[in-house]
């Protein structure tokens, strides 16, 4: 008679960290479809703010129903001033980036972002850069030659701001690091709402003229602000439940889905070199997370010793 085994871990804390990133991957996904469907009728700055305005509604109910809401505090506004601005910028520049070119080009280059937390680092949070995340970030750049392929023509202004994005996430990334430490996620999400409201009615108003949704664009405006949230919410969960080293190659699947949404629903053409360049920038990023992981590991057994 045969036994069905009962050890294998099918919900294990690996298996659990796939199923949140694949969560991510939807969620990112659709954040770019939606995006693509309110440009004709919203800049990126109205966006922004009614994507905002939904985002303060759900993370205060959320802080409500969970009880989390006297975990915000306001005693460090300064770094969330600077998180929510790295964010806000970021956040604009892959809104524009997603309507000017290629969804596949916009994802490979937005791969970078952890290079630039590697370059960003050692300023913002005083890390030391070594030997071989320089070399990380060397094999980082040949793959953004490759998906912007500058020997062709000049980047487009869609290109620059997928990489100026980049940027702004690292930013956000690495003072979101610095903010975990002493506050929580609601506190986080509280403020990056509420500024990002804030920076986005004073951007969206600086011409005197906000336009408002229509019943056609509004339910994808809540589309953009859940999925933005969610995405964020299952990147946490999977990392909290397996390393960085096991949860980053899942984040590579969003390139080849991406491609196959571009190619679907907009005609897109399939770009090898843009999928080769973001290959290597994933690659670059994967090999930075396994010295971080290994470097880790040397310093916990010489404690260990």
């Amino acid at each position: 008679m045969i036994r069905a085994r009962t050890d294998i871990p099918l919900f294990g804390p690996t298996a659990q960290a796939a199923f949140w990133m694949m969560g991510a991957i939807v969620s990112f996904t659709s954040m770019a479809v939606a995006g693509r469907a309110v440009s004709h009728e919203l800049d990126t700055f109205e966006i922004m703010l009614f994507r905002s305005i939904v985002g303060i509604c759900v993370v205060v109910e959320g802080a409500r129903l969970l009880g989390t809401s006297h975990t915000i505090t306001h005693r460090t506004l300064g770094l969330h001033t600077i998180r929510n601005i790295g964010h806000f910028a970021g956040q604009n520049l892959w809104f524009f980036a997603i309507t000017m070119v290629p969804l596949m080009q916009v994802f490979a280059l937005e791969f970078t972002s952890p290079l630039w937390v590697v370059l960003l680092a050692p300023l913002i949070l005083g890390e030391r850069i070594t030997w071989d995340r320089i070399g990380v970030v060397c094999l980082g750049l040949i793959g953004v030659a490759l998906v912007a392929r500058p020997w062709e023509a000049a980047p487009s202004w869609g290109l620059v701001a997928a990489g100026l994005a980049a940027i702004g996430f690292a930013v956000s990334a690495l003072f979101t690091r610095r903010l975990t430490r002493t506050e929580s996620v609601t506190c986080i999400l509280f403020w990056m709402t509420l500024m990002q409201a804030v920076f986005g009615l004073i951007c969206a108003g600086f011409d005197g003229d906000i336009a408002l949704p229509s019943a056609t664009v509004a339910p994808w405006l809540v589309l953009i602000a859940m999925a933005g949230l969610l995405a964020h919410l299952c990147m946490t969960q999977a990392l909290s439940r397996a390393p960085a080293s096991v949860v980053m190659p899942f984040d590579f699947v969003r390139l080849p889905v991406i491609a196959f949404v571009g190619i679907w629903l907009y005609s897109e053409p399939f770009d090898l070199w843009a999928l080769s360049g973001g290959v290597i920038i994933f690659a670059a990023g994967y090999m930075n997370v396994l010295t971080a992981a290994r470097g880790e590991k040397r310093l916990s057994q010489s404690r260990a010793r």
